[in-house]
């Protein structure tokens, strides 16, 4: 009977021992699969593509899909915290598309809000996410001829990842450039296919510019900035000349320029962006129109000058041999 029971006890062991290694086994393949579709997802996501000549990769993400699930378990879990949330934003939306759109970007402090701050209008970016789903093939298509007809003007050795991202109309920086070859698209329902080739043209400018010039010892005046997003709004209207997605004002405005000029060499951010989107008396983008003129008059002078050439020179050589003053004589 003892002998009996010990055989029993054992085939029972065995029995568990088997279950549970099935048990195992179907979980690591239900994780292998899961972790199989995750990357198939993420590679769905990605339109790619290369420059003919120089074979510069680009890619163009579609973060919106990363959204679906993301808004599906906020929905179920209407008790979480806000770090909770935060956490899950971070995880679901962030972390699948850091290395490409965020990692080492000499300008990551532009992304600090993007990062940080879980989205609150679930809805509209439900509905945001919708329409960039069916205008997938168009967006693509603008994006990538921005893309090339900028490579052909100003060549770079760096890839390309241009990042679209549902968001709400009412932010402040819709488009930005977090660094070298890192793009961000805070898509919403205001865009219009010219925009996105204006901006995308605009911002390539500034990721190129980082790739070759970006010293982080460097300290910039309100001066290079403007400058700097003249050459920006120059190099666009140089890759599309059809369009005015930036508004620049040709008048030389003698009274709206003694406000701006005794402040050129200061190193004060606060008031280069008042300048450059304008505020306190001065007009709305006064600074990019101002930062335009200066590449145009430094190029009435210099019209042989490539887009290579004159986006190398410092703001200093632009405003100076541009004779920029003469303009308000």
């Amino acid at each position: 009977m003892k002998n009996y029971l010990k055989i029993v006890v054992a085939f029972i062991l065995i029995i568990k021992c088997l279950t549970l290694t099935s048990c195992t086994q179907s979980e690591k393949g239900e994780n292998q699969l899961q972790e199989k579709k995750q990357i198939t997802d993420y590679k769905e996501m990605v339109f790619s593509f290369e420059h003919h000549q120089t074979k510069q990769k680009y890619k163009i993400i579609h973060a919106n899909q990363l959204f679906y699930p993301y808004i599906e378990k906020v929905k179920d879990n209407p008790n979480l915290s806000t770090s909770e949330t935060l956490e899950l934003y971070n995880k679901e939306i962030i972390q699948p598309i850091y290395q490409d759109c965020f990692e080492n970007g000499e300008y990551l402090h532009m992304a600090e809000t993007l990062l940080n701050t879980v989205p609150k209008e679930l809805t509209e970016i439900q509905v945001i996410s919708e329409k960039m789903e069916t205008r997938k093939a168009k967006i693509n298509q603008l994006i990538q001829e921005s893309l090339l007809k900028s490579a052909d003007l100003l060549p770079s050795q760096s890839d390309v990842a241009v990042c679209l991202i549902p968001s709400s109309t009412n932010i402040d920086l819709p488009i930005f450039t977090v660094g070298a070859g890192k793009i961000i698209i805070q898509y919403n329902l205001n865009f219009t296919d010219d925009y996105i080739r204006g901006a995308v043209a605009h911002e390539y400018h500034h990721s190129v510019w980082a790739e070759k010039y970006f010293s982080k010892d460097n300290w910039v005046s309100v001066l290079d900035n403007l400058v700097f997003e003249g050459k920006a709004v120059m190099f666009q209207k140089s890759v599309n000349p059809d369009l005015d997605s930036i508004p620049v004002d040709l008048t030389y405005n003698k009274d709206l320029w003694s406000k701006v000029e005794p402040d050129l060499n200061k190193y004060d951010v606060n008031r280069t962006l008042e300048i450059l989107h304008g505020g306190k008396g001065l007009p709305y983008a006064y600074g990019y129109s101002e930062g335009y003129k200066m590449i145009k008059s430094y190029l009435d002078l210099n019209p042989d000058k490539t887009p290579e050439e004159w986006t190398a020179l410092s703001s200093k050589e632009i405003f100076e041999k541009g004779n920029y003053l003469e303009n308000y004589k």
